[in-house]
């Protein structure tokens, strides 16, 4: 059976390599010169920055996907947990580090929020129970059909949390201001609001925090060199720098992709690593779709997107880690900002990563690499990155200098920025966003688009944006469902 894939994202890859094990004749088409979609890398000068995720979870879902093609994930990557986790700064002055080992966070939190002290353990162990709840009912379940609901205790699904907000639940739990930002800020992982978003989503700290968070050596991007050469090693084929222009649908079956460079290439089964909402609305014709399926679709609310400056400085920092994180003085507002206004917030939170800290040979001697990140709105007529992008940059150099990166501007040897819009024209990302679809209601994380089309036969779906989320487990885990689907219907 061949099979031809649209993006070699992680999706697509994890995809590919599961395919190709089983003896499938296996295809995938990228449009841009390398793998990884938005896992990728940049080289400026000295200095190399990874320029998609930072931090790896779940490692476990990575393991199971090498083993299922035969190999060993440990002869491909190294892994490594980050110590400490991340380091957090509040403009008060305030500093927080948090660790793997759970004694060591609670002698942080004794430092800065000693009354919540006793608050920690136990939030934790709330959040471990709504993985509990929700993983096998909904992480690792396709959810296509009646079969995946068998056997499942959908009871769990009333008791995860899901009828107030992840800040309202927070609020009740802490009474620090600075925990409560802290535990607020894990939502921003998929790209939500901690203020829309259902208090399901403290899931997510359960996962950095309880299962622990680790760096590959050399850098995020060594895996997805890695997922590629396991889908190569598994008998994947991968062309670049060809670009879909649609997906062929003869009676309301896939046929295989037109490229957009009048090539045909026909195929038994067609997998869209491409994200959802454009592989319905863009590369389908109107004949091929519903109108209720393309209107449902283009309402979708993507995620937020982000706005990162890649700095290569002469200097080191003592005051940063590995991960960094500098707070915003009103959270609230920074959301409201994003989500509701659609501008860059003034006064934003700022993400650095600074992988040199851990590999030093991503800078010269006596210089560092800063990945910088903000979170922004997706694409909108309310702000034009043509016109504001040299002045915000500026901005956010200027907070980090005054948030304790001294003179930060004068050590600049190379610097770059992507954008909303550079997201959107590289990955095809909807209007721009990073995690696919928001999860700004109680709803819309359980609502993604499934693995499988299901008015279009042979056709099946795979990435950040579609079932269950983004984040590399969760598209490794969306490449392990559509697999799953296309054996159930091609035996």
């Amino acid at each position: 059976m061949r099979v031809n894939i649209i993006g070699a994202g992680i999706g697509g890859m994890a995809t590919a390599a599961l395919l190709a094990s089983k003896d499938h004749q296996v295809y995938v088409y990228e449009k841009n010169a390398q793998a990884g979609g938005k896992m990728n890398q940049q080289v400026l000068g000295d200095f190399r920055f990874d320029t998609g995720p930072s931090l790896l979870t779940m490692p476990f879902v990575l393991e199971k996907l090498f083993s299922d093609c035969g190999k060993y994930l440990n002869d491909y990557v190294t892994m490594e947990p980050v110590e400490p986790i991340c380091r957090y700064f509040w403009q008060d002055g305030t500093e927080f580090n948090c660790w793997q080992d759970v004694k060591k966070t609670l002698d942080e939190i004794r430092l800065i929020a000693p009354s919540d002290i006793h608050a920690y353990k136990p939030f934790l162990s709330y959040a471990e129970k709504i993985y509990e709840r929700t993983s096998n009912a909904f992480l690792f379940n396709p959810l296509n059909s009646w079969r995946d609901f068998l056997g499942l205790p959908l009871t769990d699904m009333a008791r995860i949390d899901a009828l107030t907000t992840v800040s309202k639940r927070i609020d009740s739990k802490f009474s620090s201001p600075y925990l409560r930002q802290f535990f607020k800020r894990f939502t921003t992982y998929n790209g939500s609001s901690p203020y829309q978003a259902p208090a399901t989503l403290n899931v997510i700290p359960h996962v950095e925090l309880n299962q622990g968070g680790y760096y590959v050596k050399g850098g995020l991007y060594e895996l997805a060199n890695a997922l590629r050469k396991l889908a190569e090693d598994s008998g994947a084929t991968f062309v670049f720098g060809e670009e879909v222009e649609s997906i062929v649908v003869e009676n309301k079956r896939t046929t295989g992709l037109q490229m957009k460079n009048g090539e045909v290439y026909p195929s038994d089964i067609v997998v869209s690593n491409s994200d959802a909402t454009e592989s319905y609305l863009k590369l389908l014709s109107d004949n091929d779709i519903s109108p209720s399926k393309k209107k449902k679709v283009a309402k979708t609310e993507p995620s937020c997107s982000g706005f990162v400056l890649l700095l290569g400085i002469s200097k080191t920092y003592e005051k940063l880690v590995h991960h960094n994180i500098f707070f915003s003085n009103d959270y609230e507002n920074e959301f409201h900002d994003i989500f509701e206004k659609r501008v860059m917030p003034y006064d934003p939170t700022i993400y650095v990563a600074n992988t040199s800290y851990s590999d030093k040979e991503h800078a010269p001697k006596g210089g560092s690499n800063l990945f910088v990140l903000v979170n922004a709105p997706y694409q909108s007529d309310n702000w034009n990155w043509a016109e504001k992008t040299e002045t915000y940059s500026n901005h956010v150099i200027s907070l980090l200098e005054k948030r304790g990166l001294a003179d930060l501007s004068s050590h600049i040897v190379e610097q770059d920025v992507i954008t909303p819009d550079d997201f959107y024209e590289k990955y095809r990302s909807n209007k721009g966003s990073i995690y696919g679809t928001s999860s700004n209601d109680r709803f819309s994380a359980f609502a993604r688009p499934r693995n499988k089309s299901k008015e279009i036969d042979g056709l099946y779906l795979t990435g950040g944006s579609t079932h269950p989320g983004g984040g590399i487990p969760l598209c490794v885990l969306s490449a392990q469902h559509a697999t799953t689907l296309i054996m159930r219907d091609f035996r």
